[in-house]
């Protein structure tokens, strides 16, 4: 199980905290993006176009990062200077 936790102006869009999903033993941020889209379909558009922050047990998450069941991600809003 992956725990997706959302955090500032993401929460709203969400409409909760967090959310779990059950991914398999690896999974892709790709992937992630298109089971987060299945609850909120503007945040995974966010998440497979990288615009925003992702971070994968408190480290920043590239393109190629694996996630791992039991994984912590966070979804972070743009800070100073971002867009969406």
């Amino acid at each position: 199980m992956i725990t997706v936790k959302y955090f500032a102006s993401l929460k709203g869009i969400a409409g909760k905290e967090e959310d779990r999903f059950d991914l398999g033993g690896e999974t892709t941020l790709k992937k992630l993006g298109e089971a987060v889209a299945k609850t909120s379909p503007v945040l995974g558009e966010m998440v497979r176009d990288r615009k925003i922050m992702i971070s994968v047990n408190m480290d920043v998450a590239g393109d190629d990062t694996i996630i791992h069941d039991g994984d912590e991600v966070a979804l972070l809003p743009p800070f100073s200077g971002g867009s969406f």
